[in-house]
This record gives structure tokens, C-alpha cells and sequence, in this order.
């Protein structure tokens, strides 16, 4: 069985991609004119990924405070490892307010169209960014101070 502190890295990588990918989805449909808000194929899509990481990012969150706990138990201590578990907390609860408001619109099948409608994969690209910079320090934490990861024999 794999022990609970090694779930936080395997998990991580869903809600990354995710939010790249509806990111990156809405921009382009949004550029050429699909409704990325409505209940249409593209609004559907977007909205059904959207969800999807919100509950990734979640799940990331619950588990990496898991493993975050183990760590400070068998001694590690570092603000890296505080800075990334805030931000975590951030892109899980904005993810999932997003997310909340984006299903609203679905459901209200309220479509937003014209220059108006680029604030969708804006501020979805500002996920994109709060992701990344959460990213930044967990790779902070594994590859420069090795938390919760086994030593090499090589040394």
C-alpha cells in the first residue's frame, strides 16, 4: 500500500493539468468565437474540467497537509513547506469558487459573448499562475530539500 505522504505528489499533477488545460481550452474557443459559458459543447467542456480540478485541487490540498504533518513529525521544519501549503490553500479554495461561479453560469445558462466574454480564460490564466507559483515551491520542497523523499544510495 503506499503510505498516506506520497498520495500529496501523486494527486498534484490533476489539478495542474487541468487548469492548464481549461486555460488553455477557453482562451482558444473564446478567440474563435465559442461561448465557453453556456451549455454548449464548449461551455460544457470547460465547465466539466473546471469542476474536475477544483475537486483535484481539493483532494491535493487534504493530502498534502497529510504529508506536510508527517514531515514536521520526523523533524522537518521550513518556510518553503509554509509558503507552499498557503498557496495551496488558495488555489483550492479559488479553484473551487471558480469553479462554484462557473457552474452557476452553466447552470443560469447565462452566456457571456463579445470582448466581454475574454474575462473567462483571464481569469482562468490567473489560475494558471497562482498554480504555478504553488508548483514552484513543492518542487522547492522535493528537489531542493528532499521532504518525504528517500535519500540515494549514491549519496
Amino acid at each position: 500500500m503506499v503510505p498516506l505522504q506520497h498520495l500529496h505528489p501523486m494527486i498534484v499533477h490533476f489539478p495542474i493539468v487541468l487548469v492548464f488545460l481549461v486555460a488553455s481550452f477557453e482562451l482558444i474557443a473564446t478567440a474563435l468565437g465559442r461561448n465557453v459559458t453556456g451549455r454548449t459543447a464548449s461551455g460544457n467542456f470547460a465547465v466539466g474540467l473546471l469542476v474536475l480540478a477544483a475537486g483535484a485541487a481539493i483532494v491535493a490540498y487534504y493530502f498534502g497537509d497529510i504529508a506536510l504533518s508527517y514531515a514536521e513529525a520526523h523533524g522537518f521544519e521550513s518556510s518553503v513547506a509554509e509558503t507552499h501549503e498557503t498557496l495551496g490553500k488558495y488555489v483550492a479554495l479559488s479553484l473551487a469558487i471558480w469553479a462554484l461561479v462557473r457552474a452557476v453560469l452553466w447552470w443560469r445558462k447565462v452566456a457571456i459573448a463579445g470582448p466581454t466574454a475574454f474575462v473567462i480564460p483571464a481569469i482562468s490564466i490567473f489560475a494558471v499562475g497562482l498554480v504555478s507559483w504553488t508548483a514552484y515551491y513543492g518542487g522547492q520542497l522535493v528537489f531542493d530539500l528532499g521532504v518525504n523523499v528517500a535519500k540515494s544510495a549514491g549519496g
